[in-house]
């Protein structure tokens, strides 16, 4: 079969996560199940992956946008619950839910992943895409483009949203159902979500509306905990029962005594874009986005003295030991978050000799405050972020004037700001702040500069060389406590990141692809400014010296175009990274220090296999799958070397996905998944064995059921359950249990 074909059948098939290139044409595109062309960057030889809106809605029960990528192949992203907005941290290949900062989100070229830190408190503001505006969501494997920074050594998401070709409306009614068995947590916990949409196009002119709300309950999240040999042997404090026994991550004999961080959350999503098509292929777009979120953060107590009564303060003796509860052992929350985002862009797309694309985006934190008691008389804390945000401006130009090539060059800056200040309160729930009790601040910006030259120079081969020159600077850095700030010095710095990348097709059914590329992730703000001062003035908890992380990536694949359109691929991949940054003990200096360092090197190889079968074994079934064998140690620490020779945190050794979807008729479609991952750790030394407790990391098997039937007049209903054979499994915190989710929805 040739390439061509192969592409128009697969673009006709319409099944999950298939995807076809033109790979050899001078230029080229890539068409995803009859969808617009991704805006990633297709004539680079090298693993893309995407899924359109027809896909989620039949064979993913998606609450939220990162539901999108569920099964996409080495992809996972660690959501804890509907509405996770603080903690859902994308995944890739070589860098574990611990290096949010190891990926990039967009949605409709506008910047979500959050860089003003890396890890778990710095997840995409995945709520500024709904999952009923997605059109289509597209991946790119590593750091292979030069039009992107370092921080896209692990991979690229771009959500691409609905624009409408003439008037439409949606409107989608959903519901959840959790029931929680955990230790003594015993609950049914349940959600609802409402989205309503519409757009028209008249002329030159298009626009769209979407608002959604979201009201979610999750389960505890978060454990007061003692370790059996902490306690003192004794008859002092209350006698109490209710004690869970269990171990910790690392075997030790342990306490759980209650749990917390259980969210209730509401939330609400508007959207606004407006297209004015100044010319043929020339748009002007501009996009508002607006996300906020009430919630609560509960917290229980297992404990019980001799009454019955419950026990969450003083000291308390449990089997003959006794323990002092401290006020944050089960301390409430609350938080209130409003985030808005801007972008416009003025783009032209005429496929003529030369195209361009401007674009300018903010994203900022009108209202960000976290609310915690420190004290039982109704005292607390005030955290505030207001101001913190990043902003964006990029130029670009393709040309096409040589026989041959596509060039492409462009400019861009990136500028972060971070402004956390944590305050005294007389009473936690209403309180203005007072005193302060510590700060942060500070600004990083990336300027980079980029060409690539995509060659078609024979009819069989192209290669894509490329080369991204980079300039960082973080300044006006301030970390302080109660009574002391201390400013940091300005920090400069500049980096080149080649990349090459060539494609061969070895016959009619078969290509072969190779691409390597060099990755730069400079430290966030977080890492550079959020530490501590002692009482002399001094900082400590930071590293002044902190290093970018450098990789060099390489990955080999070899694709087939299997029969009725599918498609068989084999990836190797490689990664080496030196100054690795993660959060460690640096054991050569005495007083031992923890806090964000360099790890000397990390090196990751692995093997990633993916299937797409349309009618597999039976009219209108499909299957698409995918497994990936990683390798990731550790291979020189010298500030901590306990940790060479050890697994890389948070990154499996196997893991795989598999989604099967039937369509028995036109109007039903009904889809079965699995997921899978393998035994993981969350400390750099491996020092976790037990992934079975809280704060470890598990591995799991999942199943997953979605049906949807399309009713007359564009009515649908849909019904599905997730996690269905009620795996309990962690990533420190426990993911959920077996949850169901009914649909109703309106499109016209």
């Amino acid at each position: 079969m040739k390439p061509t074909l192969i592409a128009a059948a697969l673009c006709a098939a319409c099944g999950p996560f298939a995807w076809a290139a033109e790979p050899f044409s001078a230029t080229p595109v890539v068409l995803i199940s009859g969808g617009r062309p991704t805006s990633l960057p297709s004539e680079i030889p090298t693993t893309l992956e995407g899924v359109s809106a027809r896909q989620i809605e039949e064979g993913i029960n998606a609450s939220d946008s990162e539901d999108a990528l569920k099964y996409l192949p080495s992809l996972l992203v660690r959501k804890r619950y509907a509405g996770d907005y603080n903690h859902a941290v994308l995944s890739t290949r070589a860098s574990g839910t611990g290096n949010s900062a190891r990926s990039m989100v967009y949605a409709d070229g506008i910047l979500l992943s959050n860089f003003l830190g890396n890890g778990a408190s710095f997840a995409p503001r995945w709520a500024m895409v709904t999952p009923e505006e997605i059109e289509r969501a597209d991946v790119l494997y590593g750091p292979f483009s030069a039009a992107y920074p370092g921080n896209a050594v692990g991979a690229v998401v771009d959500f691409q949203t609905r624009m409408p070709q003439r008037f439409e409306t949606h409107v989608a009614l959903a519901g959840t159902v959790q029931p929680f068995r955990l230790y003594r947590s015993d609950s049914t916990l349940h959600g609802r979500q409402a989205s309503i949409a519409v757009g028209d196009r008249v002329g030159a002119w298009s626009w769209y509306l979407d608002l959604n709300r979201q009201d979610s309950e999750g389960q505890p999240l978060s454990f007061a905990t003692r370790l059996i040999a902490a306690g003192v042997p004794g008859s002092a404090g209350t006698p109490v029962s209710g004690a869970v026994a269990d171990r910790d991550r690392s075997e030790r004999p342990w306490l759980l005594l209650g749990a917390s961080t259980q969210y209730h959350s509401v939330q609400d999503h508007a959207k606004l874009k407006l297209a004015w098509q100044l010319a043929p292929g020339v748009r002007l777009y501009y996009l508002f986005g607006l996300w906020q979120n009430q919630s609560d953060g509960q917290a229980q107590s297992y404990l019980r003295d001799a009454a019955g009564r419950t026990v969450s303060t003083g000291v308390v003796n449990i089997g003959g030991r006794s323990y002092t509860l401290s006020a944050s052992d089960f301390a409430p929350t609350r938080e209130a978050l409003r985030h808005s985002m801007h972008g416009l862009s003025l783009k032209s797309n005429t496929r003529a000799a030369f195209d361009y694309e401007l674009a300018a985006s903010s994203f900022g934190y009108d209202r960000d405050e976290l609310r915690a008691p420190t004290s039982g008389s109704g005292a607390g804390r005030l955290v505030d972020l207001h101001g913190t945000g990043w902003r964006s401006l990029s130029a670009k130009g393709i040309w096409r004037v040589l026989t041959g090539h596509v060039i492409e060059a462009g400019v861009a800056q990136d500028l972060y700001h971070l402004a956390s200040t944590e305050r005294a309160t007389s009473s936690w729930t209403t309180g203005a702040g007072g005193a302060r009790n510590q700060a942060f601040a500070g600004h990083t910006a990336l300027s980079g500069l980029f060409a690539q030259d995509a060659w078609q120079f024979a009819p069989d081969w192209r290669a894509v060389l490329g080369l991204r020159l980079e300039h960082w600077r973080a300044w006006d850095g301030v970390t302080a406590n109660a009574s002391t700030s201390v400013a940091h010095p300005e920090r400069s710095a500049h980096y080149a990141s080649p990349k090459a990348a060539i494609g061969w097709r070895a016959s009619e059914d078969w290509q072969l692809k190779a691409s390597t590329g060099r990755a730069v992730r400079v430290p966030t703000v977080s890492e550079l400014y959020q530490g501590g001062v002692n009482a002399a003035g001094t900082l400590i908890n930071n590293d002044p010296a902190l290093q970018p992380e450098r990789s060099w990536t390489t990955e080999l694949s070899a694709e087939r175009g299997t029969a009725n359109g599918g498609l068989w691929r084999l990836t190797a991949f490689f990664e080496r990274t030196s100054d690795a940054l993660y959060a460690q003990t640096n054991v050569l200096v005495t007083p031992n220090v923890t806090n964000v360092q360099n790890v000397d090197r990390i090196a990751t190889h692995g093997l990633e296999t993916a299937l797409n079968l349309r009618h597999w074994l039976m009219a209108g079934l499909d299957l698409d799958a995918s497994a990936t064998w990683t390798d990731s140690r550790i291979r020189a620490n010298r500030r901590f070397p306990a940790s060479v020779g050890k697994w890389q945190p948070r990154i499996p050794e196997w893991r795989a996905t598999a989604l099967l979807t039937w369509h028995p008729s036109t109007r039903w479609s009904l889809a079965y998944g699995m997921r899978y991952s393998g035994r993981q750790y969350s400390t750099l030394d491996n020092s976790d064995p037990n992934g079975y407790a809280y704060q470890g990391a598990s591995a799991y098997f999942t199943t997953d059921l979605r049906a949807r039937l399309r009713l007359q007049d564009g009515w649908s209903i849909a019904a599905g359950v997730d996690n269905l054979n009620n795996y309990q499994y962690w990533n420190f915190h426990p993911y959920p249990q077996r949850s169901a989710r009914f649909e109703l929805r309106y499109d016209r």
